[in-house]
Protein backbone atom coordinates (compact mmCIF):
# COMPACT_ATOMS: atom_id res chain seq x y z
CA UNK A 1 0.00 0.00 0.00
CA UNK A 2 2.70 2.16 1.06
CA UNK A 3 4.28 1.74 -2.53
CA UNK A 4 1.41 2.35 -4.02
CA UNK A 5 0.89 5.78 -2.69
CA UNK A 6 4.21 6.96 -3.05
CA UNK A 7 3.66 6.10 -7.00
CA UNK A 8 0.58 8.04 -7.19
CA UNK A 9 2.01 11.03 -5.32
CA UNK A 10 4.77 10.56 -7.06
CA UNK A 11 3.19 11.17 -10.67
CA UNK A 12 0.50 13.71 -9.61
CA UNK A 13 3.73 15.89 -8.78
CA UNK A 14 5.24 15.56 -11.86
CA UNK A 15 1.91 16.35 -13.75
CA UNK A 16 1.62 19.51 -11.35
CA UNK A 17 5.05 20.74 -12.07
CA UNK A 18 4.08 20.60 -15.65
CA UNK A 19 1.26 22.40 -15.02
CA UNK A 20 3.16 24.97 -13.05
CA UNK A 21 5.36 25.17 -15.84
CA UNK A 22 3.30 25.96 -18.48
CA UNK A 23 2.07 29.23 -16.78
CA UNK A 24 5.70 30.40 -16.88
CA UNK A 25 5.80 29.79 -20.70
CA UNK A 26 6.36 33.49 -22.49
CA UNK A 27 7.78 32.97 -25.79
CA UNK A 28 8.94 29.29 -27.92
CA UNK A 29 12.23 29.55 -26.80
CA UNK A 30 11.26 28.99 -22.75
CA UNK A 31 9.35 25.79 -24.44
CA UNK A 32 12.45 24.90 -26.10
CA UNK A 33 15.12 25.70 -24.57
CA UNK A 34 13.86 27.32 -21.16
CA UNK A 35 15.27 30.28 -22.35
CA UNK A 36 18.54 28.88 -22.67
CA UNK A 37 19.52 30.30 -18.93
CA UNK A 38 20.13 27.03 -17.70
CA UNK A 39 23.10 26.99 -14.99
CA UNK A 40 25.44 23.75 -14.24
CA UNK A 41 23.52 22.22 -11.95
CA UNK A 42 20.35 22.22 -14.14
CA UNK A 43 21.88 21.35 -16.73
CA UNK A 44 24.27 18.10 -15.43
CA UNK A 45 21.05 17.43 -13.33
CA UNK A 46 19.02 16.83 -16.57
CA UNK A 47 21.37 14.94 -18.61
CA UNK A 48 22.54 12.50 -16.07
CA UNK A 49 18.44 11.82 -15.46
CA UNK A 50 18.28 11.41 -19.04
CA UNK A 51 21.04 9.03 -19.65
CA UNK A 52 19.68 7.25 -16.79
CA UNK A 53 16.72 6.28 -18.53
CA UNK A 54 14.57 3.40 -17.37
CA UNK A 55 15.83 1.83 -20.31
CA UNK A 56 19.69 2.30 -19.01
CA UNK A 57 18.88 1.44 -15.73
CA UNK A 58 16.80 -1.86 -16.52
CA UNK A 59 18.80 -2.63 -19.29
CA UNK A 60 22.12 -2.70 -17.89
CA UNK A 61 20.50 -5.03 -14.71
CA UNK A 62 18.61 -7.46 -17.37
CA UNK A 63 21.89 -7.35 -19.47
CA UNK A 64 24.83 -8.63 -16.11
CA UNK A 65 21.82 -10.52 -15.59
CA UNK A 66 22.95 -12.15 -18.54
CA UNK A 67 26.56 -11.77 -19.62
CA UNK A 68 27.99 -10.68 -15.87
CA UNK A 69 30.56 -8.24 -15.58
CA UNK A 70 30.57 -7.74 -18.87
CA UNK A 71 27.51 -5.23 -18.72
CA UNK A 72 29.87 -2.46 -17.67
CA UNK A 73 30.40 -1.86 -21.15
CA UNK A 74 26.95 -0.83 -21.73
CA UNK A 75 27.09 2.02 -19.69
CA UNK A 76 31.33 2.52 -19.94
CA UNK A 77 30.10 3.12 -24.14
CA UNK A 78 28.40 6.01 -22.79
CA UNK A 79 30.79 7.30 -20.27
CA UNK A 80 33.48 6.80 -23.35
CA UNK A 81 30.67 8.99 -25.66
CA UNK A 82 30.63 11.66 -22.95
CA UNK A 83 34.36 12.40 -22.61
CA UNK A 84 34.73 12.63 -26.50
CA UNK A 85 31.77 15.10 -26.64
CA UNK A 86 33.54 16.91 -24.20
CA UNK A 87 36.20 19.13 -26.28
CA UNK A 88 33.40 19.00 -29.60
CA UNK A 89 30.36 20.29 -27.34
CA UNK A 90 31.71 23.91 -27.76
CA UNK A 91 31.20 24.06 -31.20
CA UNK A 92 27.89 22.24 -30.65
CA UNK A 93 26.66 25.40 -28.67
CA UNK A 94 28.36 27.76 -31.41
CA UNK A 95 26.46 25.92 -34.51
CA UNK A 96 23.23 25.18 -33.19
CA UNK A 97 19.93 26.64 -31.68
CA UNK A 98 17.50 24.39 -31.20
CA UNK A 99 17.64 20.67 -33.06
CA UNK A 100 19.94 18.60 -34.16
CA UNK A 101 18.81 18.66 -38.16
CA UNK A 102 19.03 22.44 -37.95
CA UNK A 103 22.77 21.87 -37.20
CA UNK A 104 23.16 19.97 -40.34
CA UNK A 105 20.93 22.28 -42.39
CA UNK A 106 23.86 24.93 -41.53
CA UNK A 107 26.79 22.61 -42.78
CA UNK A 108 24.82 20.57 -45.50
CA UNK A 109 21.84 22.46 -46.75
CA UNK A 110 18.03 22.33 -46.84
CA UNK A 111 17.86 18.98 -48.04
CA UNK A 112 20.07 17.45 -45.15
CA UNK A 113 17.79 19.19 -42.63
CA UNK A 114 14.54 18.04 -44.44
CA UNK A 115 15.86 14.31 -44.75
CA UNK A 116 17.68 14.31 -40.82
CA UNK A 117 13.72 15.80 -39.96
CA UNK A 118 11.95 12.91 -41.28
CA UNK A 119 14.63 9.98 -39.94
CA UNK A 120 15.16 10.65 -36.44
CA UNK A 121 11.84 11.36 -34.74
CA UNK A 122 11.69 8.32 -37.03
CA UNK A 123 13.88 6.69 -35.19
CA UNK A 124 13.47 8.22 -31.84
CA UNK A 125 10.39 6.92 -31.66
CA UNK A 126 11.96 3.26 -30.51
CA UNK A 127 13.47 5.65 -27.93
CA UNK A 128 10.74 6.47 -26.26
CA UNK A 129 8.59 3.51 -26.61
CA UNK A 130 12.05 1.71 -24.47
CA UNK A 131 10.99 4.04 -22.05
CA UNK A 132 7.39 3.30 -21.73
CA UNK A 133 8.56 -0.50 -21.80
CA UNK A 134 11.21 0.42 -18.66
CA UNK A 135 8.03 1.89 -17.23
CA UNK A 136 4.95 -0.56 -17.65
CA UNK A 137 7.97 -2.84 -16.13
CA UNK A 138 8.25 -1.40 -13.20
CA UNK A 139 4.43 -0.85 -12.56
CA UNK A 140 3.32 -4.62 -13.59
CA UNK A 141 6.52 -5.94 -11.43
CA UNK A 142 4.75 -4.19 -8.59
CA UNK A 143 1.65 -6.62 -9.02
CA UNK A 144 -1.01 -4.43 -9.21
CA UNK A 145 -1.41 -4.09 -12.85
CA UNK A 146 -0.80 -5.93 -15.98
CA UNK A 147 2.02 -5.12 -18.09
CA UNK A 148 -0.37 -3.44 -21.26
CA UNK A 149 -2.31 -1.51 -18.78
CA UNK A 150 0.86 -0.35 -17.28
CA UNK A 151 1.88 0.91 -20.49
CA UNK A 152 -0.53 2.73 -21.34
CA UNK A 153 -0.85 4.75 -18.38
CA UNK A 154 2.40 5.41 -17.82
CA UNK A 155 2.71 6.11 -21.73
CA UNK A 156 -0.05 9.07 -21.08
CA UNK A 157 0.63 10.50 -18.31
CA UNK A 158 4.81 10.85 -20.29
CA UNK A 159 2.48 12.74 -23.07
CA UNK A 160 0.37 14.86 -20.72
CA UNK A 161 3.82 16.27 -18.50
CA UNK A 162 5.59 16.50 -21.94
CA UNK A 163 2.72 18.69 -23.56
CA UNK A 164 2.34 21.06 -20.32
CA UNK A 165 5.54 22.39 -19.89
CA UNK A 166 8.02 21.85 -21.98
CA UNK A 167 11.39 22.02 -21.62
CA UNK A 168 11.07 24.46 -18.25
CA UNK A 169 9.50 21.60 -16.68
CA UNK A 170 11.94 18.97 -17.45
CA UNK A 171 14.53 20.70 -16.36
CA UNK A 172 12.78 21.42 -13.10
CA UNK A 173 12.01 18.15 -12.57
CA UNK A 174 14.98 16.28 -13.71
CA UNK A 175 17.74 18.20 -11.49
CA UNK A 176 15.98 16.33 -8.72
CA UNK A 177 15.08 13.11 -10.51
CA UNK A 178 18.56 12.44 -10.64
CA UNK A 179 19.03 13.05 -7.02
CA UNK A 180 16.38 10.32 -6.43
CA UNK A 181 17.84 8.21 -8.64
CA UNK A 182 21.41 7.89 -7.26
CA UNK A 183 19.84 7.58 -3.46
CA UNK A 184 17.10 4.60 -4.63
CA UNK A 185 20.68 3.14 -6.43
CA UNK A 186 22.46 3.71 -3.66
CA UNK A 187 19.85 2.62 -0.79
CA UNK A 188 19.43 -0.83 -2.71
CA UNK A 189 23.15 -1.07 -2.88
CA UNK A 190 23.70 -1.07 0.81
CA UNK A 191 20.45 -3.13 1.76
CA UNK A 192 22.23 -6.08 -0.88
CA UNK A 193 25.51 -5.61 0.15
CA UNK A 194 24.59 -5.95 4.09
CA UNK A 195 22.43 -9.50 2.86
CA UNK A 196 25.34 -10.26 0.22
CA UNK A 197 27.44 -13.22 2.02
CA UNK A 198 24.27 -15.68 1.27
CA UNK A 199 24.76 -15.24 -2.03
CA UNK A 200 28.29 -14.08 -3.43
CA UNK A 201 29.05 -12.08 -6.27
CA UNK A 202 31.93 -12.90 -8.95
CA UNK A 203 35.03 -10.92 -7.90
CA UNK A 204 35.66 -8.40 -10.98
CA UNK A 205 38.42 -9.20 -12.94
CA UNK A 206 40.14 -7.90 -16.56
CA UNK A 207 38.89 -11.65 -17.73
CA UNK A 208 35.22 -11.42 -16.17
CA UNK A 209 34.87 -8.08 -19.14
CA UNK A 210 34.52 -10.76 -21.69
CA UNK A 211 33.02 -14.32 -22.41
CA UNK A 212 30.93 -16.44 -24.92
CA UNK A 213 27.94 -14.08 -24.74
CA UNK A 214 30.11 -11.01 -25.33
CA UNK A 215 32.98 -10.39 -27.40
CA UNK A 216 35.44 -7.80 -28.22
CA UNK A 217 33.87 -8.00 -31.26
CA UNK A 218 30.90 -7.47 -29.42
CA UNK A 219 32.28 -3.84 -28.00
CA UNK A 220 33.28 -2.24 -31.11
CA UNK A 221 29.81 -2.62 -32.30
CA UNK A 222 28.07 -1.28 -28.99
CA UNK A 223 30.72 1.85 -29.54
CA UNK A 224 29.48 1.73 -32.91
CA UNK A 225 25.68 1.70 -32.57
CA UNK A 226 25.31 3.15 -28.41
CA UNK A 227 28.26 5.03 -27.18
CA UNK A 228 28.80 7.38 -30.63
CA UNK A 229 25.14 8.22 -29.56
CA UNK A 230 26.63 10.28 -26.99
CA UNK A 231 29.06 12.41 -28.95
CA UNK A 232 25.96 12.98 -32.14
CA UNK A 233 22.65 12.77 -29.96
CA UNK A 234 19.71 14.96 -30.05
CA UNK A 235 18.29 14.16 -26.77
CA UNK A 236 22.31 14.78 -25.55
CA UNK A 237 22.41 17.91 -27.91
CA UNK A 238 18.88 19.42 -26.31
CA UNK A 239 20.79 19.68 -23.04
CA UNK A 240 23.72 21.51 -24.49
CA UNK A 241 21.39 23.75 -25.89
CA UNK A 242 19.71 24.82 -22.85
CA UNK A 243 23.06 25.99 -21.02
CA UNK A 244 23.63 29.33 -20.55
CA UNK A 245 27.18 29.13 -22.21
CA UNK A 246 29.62 26.89 -23.72
CA UNK A 247 31.72 26.58 -20.55
CA UNK A 248 28.51 25.55 -18.30
CA UNK A 249 27.93 22.65 -21.15
CA UNK A 250 31.33 21.60 -21.11
CA UNK A 251 31.11 21.76 -17.31
CA UNK A 252 27.92 19.46 -17.28
CA UNK A 253 29.02 16.91 -19.98
CA UNK A 254 32.44 16.07 -17.60
CA UNK A 255 30.62 15.98 -14.49
CA UNK A 256 27.99 13.39 -15.72
CA UNK A 257 30.65 11.19 -17.25
CA UNK A 258 32.71 11.09 -13.70
CA UNK A 259 29.13 10.18 -12.11
CA UNK A 260 28.19 7.16 -14.43
CA UNK A 261 31.40 5.21 -14.10
CA UNK A 262 30.49 4.25 -10.22
CA UNK A 263 26.81 4.30 -11.31
CA UNK A 264 28.15 1.79 -14.26
CA UNK A 265 29.68 -0.79 -11.02
CA UNK A 266 26.61 -0.81 -9.15
CA UNK A 267 24.12 -1.37 -11.71
CA UNK A 268 25.93 -4.43 -12.64
CA UNK A 269 27.00 -5.66 -9.10
CA UNK A 270 23.09 -5.29 -8.44
CA UNK A 271 21.91 -7.21 -11.58
CA UNK A 272 24.47 -10.02 -11.45
CA UNK A 273 23.70 -10.13 -7.31
CA UNK A 274 19.58 -10.42 -8.19
CA UNK A 275 20.45 -13.40 -10.66
CA UNK A 276 22.42 -15.38 -8.56
CA UNK A 277 19.73 -14.84 -5.40
CA UNK A 278 16.61 -15.64 -7.04
CA UNK A 279 17.12 -14.59 -11.01
CA UNK A 280 14.31 -12.34 -10.56
CA UNK A 281 13.31 -9.25 -12.42
CA UNK A 282 14.99 -6.13 -9.97
CA UNK A 283 11.44 -4.31 -9.29
CA UNK A 284 11.08 -8.49 -7.29
CA UNK A 285 14.11 -8.50 -6.10
CA UNK A 286 14.26 -5.07 -4.32
CA UNK A 287 10.62 -5.98 -2.98
CA UNK A 288 11.72 -8.69 -1.45
CA UNK A 289 14.99 -7.00 0.10
CA UNK A 290 14.25 -3.95 0.78
CA UNK A 291 12.09 -2.67 3.77
CA UNK A 292 8.63 -0.75 3.06
CA UNK A 293 9.97 3.22 3.05
CA UNK A 294 13.29 2.21 1.32
CA UNK A 295 11.13 -0.02 -1.74
CA UNK A 296 8.46 3.31 -2.21
CA UNK A 297 12.35 4.94 -2.57
CA UNK A 298 13.49 2.51 -5.30
CA UNK A 299 10.40 2.56 -7.29
CA UNK A 300 10.21 6.09 -7.41
CA UNK A 301 13.86 6.34 -8.43
CA UNK A 302 12.83 3.50 -11.40
CA UNK A 303 9.87 6.17 -12.30
CA UNK A 304 12.21 9.27 -12.00
CA UNK A 305 14.71 7.56 -14.74
CA UNK A 306 12.06 6.72 -17.20
CA UNK A 307 10.25 9.60 -16.68
CA UNK A 308 13.01 11.84 -17.18
CA UNK A 309 14.62 9.79 -20.31
CA UNK A 310 11.38 9.63 -21.87
CA UNK A 311 9.99 13.46 -21.86
CA UNK A 312 13.53 14.71 -23.15
CA UNK A 313 13.17 12.32 -25.94
CA UNK A 314 9.23 12.90 -27.17
CA UNK A 315 9.96 16.75 -26.69
CA UNK A 316 12.93 16.81 -28.86
CA UNK A 317 11.52 14.14 -31.67
CA UNK A 318 8.23 16.69 -31.68
CA UNK A 319 10.54 19.53 -32.07
CA UNK A 320 12.23 18.28 -34.99
CA UNK A 321 9.16 17.62 -36.55
CA UNK A 322 7.58 20.95 -35.75
CA UNK A 323 10.45 22.77 -37.31
CA UNK A 324 10.34 20.48 -40.44
CA UNK A 325 6.43 21.60 -40.85
CA UNK A 326 6.72 25.35 -39.87
CA UNK A 327 10.12 26.21 -41.42
CA UNK A 328 11.43 27.56 -38.14
CA UNK A 329 10.60 27.14 -34.47
CA UNK A 330 10.01 30.23 -33.65
CA UNK A 331 7.15 30.23 -36.20
CA UNK A 332 3.84 31.64 -34.65
CA UNK A 333 2.37 28.16 -35.03
CA UNK A 334 5.17 25.65 -33.88
CA UNK A 335 4.32 25.33 -30.35
CA UNK A 336 0.56 24.02 -31.80
CA UNK A 337 2.49 22.06 -34.21
CA UNK A 338 4.51 20.78 -31.14
CA UNK A 339 2.01 19.59 -29.18
CA UNK A 340 0.22 17.62 -31.92
CA UNK A 341 3.35 15.96 -32.70
CA UNK A 342 4.21 15.14 -28.74
CA UNK A 343 0.59 13.41 -29.01
CA UNK A 344 1.22 11.09 -32.75
CA UNK A 345 4.66 10.33 -30.94
CA UNK A 346 3.14 9.26 -28.16
CA UNK A 347 0.50 7.43 -28.74
CA UNK A 348 3.13 5.47 -31.50
CA UNK A 349 5.35 4.89 -28.37
CA UNK A 350 2.40 3.20 -26.65
CA UNK A 351 1.60 0.83 -29.23
CA UNK A 352 5.19 -0.41 -29.69
CA UNK A 353 5.88 -1.23 -26.49
CA UNK A 354 2.51 -3.33 -26.44
CA UNK A 355 4.04 -5.25 -28.51
CA UNK A 356 7.59 -5.77 -27.59
CA UNK A 357 9.14 -5.91 -24.14
CA UNK A 358 12.67 -6.10 -24.31
CA UNK A 359 14.10 -2.51 -23.94
CA UNK A 360 17.60 -3.55 -24.48
CA UNK A 361 16.41 -5.02 -28.18
CA UNK A 362 14.02 -1.67 -29.03
CA UNK A 363 16.97 0.74 -27.39
CA UNK A 364 19.73 -0.89 -29.59
CA UNK A 365 17.66 -1.04 -32.72
CA UNK A 366 16.47 2.51 -32.62
CA UNK A 367 19.89 3.82 -31.82
CA UNK A 368 21.62 1.50 -34.55
CA UNK A 369 19.36 3.14 -37.07
CA UNK A 370 20.58 6.92 -35.94
CA UNK A 371 24.33 5.72 -35.58
CA UNK A 372 24.43 4.83 -39.08
CA UNK A 373 22.76 7.35 -40.74
CA UNK A 374 24.19 10.79 -38.76
CA UNK A 375 27.63 10.15 -36.47
CA UNK A 376 29.88 10.82 -39.53
CA UNK A 377 27.92 13.77 -41.18
CA UNK A 378 27.59 15.68 -38.07
CA UNK A 379 30.86 14.86 -36.58
CA UNK A 380 32.57 16.36 -40.06
CA UNK A 381 30.45 19.15 -40.16
CA UNK A 382 31.47 20.12 -36.23
CA UNK A 383 34.54 19.38 -36.84
CA UNK A 384 34.81 21.96 -40.20
CA UNK A 385 36.19 18.39 -42.40
CA UNK A 386 35.96 19.36 -45.84
CA UNK A 387 33.75 16.51 -47.08
CA UNK A 388 31.65 16.22 -50.39
CA UNK A 389 28.48 17.63 -50.02
CA UNK A 390 26.41 16.03 -52.82
CA UNK A 391 27.05 12.54 -51.45
CA UNK A 392 25.65 13.96 -47.87
CA UNK A 393 22.39 12.68 -47.96
CA UNK A 394 23.09 9.54 -49.52
CA UNK A 395 25.57 8.91 -46.53
CA UNK A 396 22.41 9.52 -44.16
CA UNK A 397 19.90 7.28 -45.87
CA UNK A 398 22.03 4.40 -46.86
CA UNK A 399 23.95 4.29 -43.82
CA UNK A 400 20.99 4.48 -41.53
CA UNK A 401 19.16 1.47 -43.41
CA UNK A 402 22.74 -0.77 -43.65
CA UNK A 403 23.45 -0.23 -40.14
CA UNK A 404 19.62 -1.33 -39.06
CA UNK A 405 20.00 -4.15 -41.46
CA UNK A 406 23.38 -5.25 -40.28
CA UNK A 407 21.77 -5.00 -36.12
CA UNK A 408 18.64 -6.83 -37.72
CA UNK A 409 21.08 -9.99 -39.30
CA UNK A 410 23.45 -10.05 -36.17
CA UNK A 411 20.31 -9.95 -33.61
CA UNK A 412 18.45 -12.79 -35.75
CA UNK A 413 20.28 -14.17 -38.33
CA UNK A 414 24.32 -14.72 -37.68
CA UNK A 415 25.88 -12.82 -35.39
CA UNK A 416 29.33 -12.26 -37.54
CA UNK A 417 28.04 -10.72 -40.86
CA UNK A 418 25.40 -8.91 -39.02
CA UNK A 419 28.63 -7.07 -37.33
CA UNK A 420 30.63 -7.06 -40.05
CA UNK A 421 27.81 -5.27 -42.44
CA UNK A 422 27.51 -2.54 -39.62
CA UNK A 423 31.42 -2.07 -39.32
CA UNK A 424 30.90 -1.73 -43.33
CA UNK A 425 28.98 1.14 -42.60
CA UNK A 426 30.57 3.58 -41.40
CA UNK A 427 33.33 2.76 -43.94
CA UNK A 428 31.44 3.27 -46.42
CA UNK A 429 29.92 6.22 -44.93
CA UNK A 430 33.65 7.79 -44.80
CA UNK A 431 34.45 6.59 -48.12
CA UNK A 432 31.51 8.24 -49.69
CA UNK A 433 31.78 11.60 -47.60
CA UNK A 434 36.10 12.23 -48.08
CA UNK A 435 36.16 10.99 -51.83
CA UNK A 436 35.91 13.55 -54.36
CA UNK A 437 34.28 11.98 -56.54
CA UNK A 438 34.13 15.08 -58.88
CA UNK A 439 38.28 14.66 -59.48
CA UNK A 440 37.47 10.81 -59.70
CA UNK A 441 35.18 11.33 -62.92
CA UNK A 442 37.39 13.97 -64.73
CA UNK A 443 40.10 11.52 -64.43
CA UNK A 444 38.14 8.96 -65.82
CA UNK A 445 37.16 11.50 -68.56
CA UNK A 446 40.62 12.05 -69.55
CA UNK A 447 41.37 8.43 -69.34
Amino acid sequence: MQVKFVIVVYFLVVLAVGVYSYFKIKTPADYYISGKKAGLIPVSGSLLATILGGSAILGTIELSQKIGWAALWFLGSATLGLFLLVPISKYVSRFGHFTLPELLGKFYGKKAEIISSVIIPVAWIGIVAAQIIAAASILSGLGFINYKLAAIVSGLIFVLYTLAGGQISILKTDAIQSVIILAGLVVLLFFSLKSGTSHPVESLKFSSLFNNSFTVFDLVILILTYSVTFIVGPDIYSRVFCAKNEKTATRSILLVALILIPVSFVLTWLGIYSANSANQGIVVFAGNLLPAWAYGLFTAALLSAVMSSADTTLLTSSMILSELTTGSLEHKKALSFTHIYIIIIGMMSIAIALFITSIIQTLLFALTFFSGAFVVPTLAGLLNLKVNKKMVLTVIITGGIMALSGKIIKDFYNDFWGSCIIILTYVINIILLFTPFSKFKIRLKMI
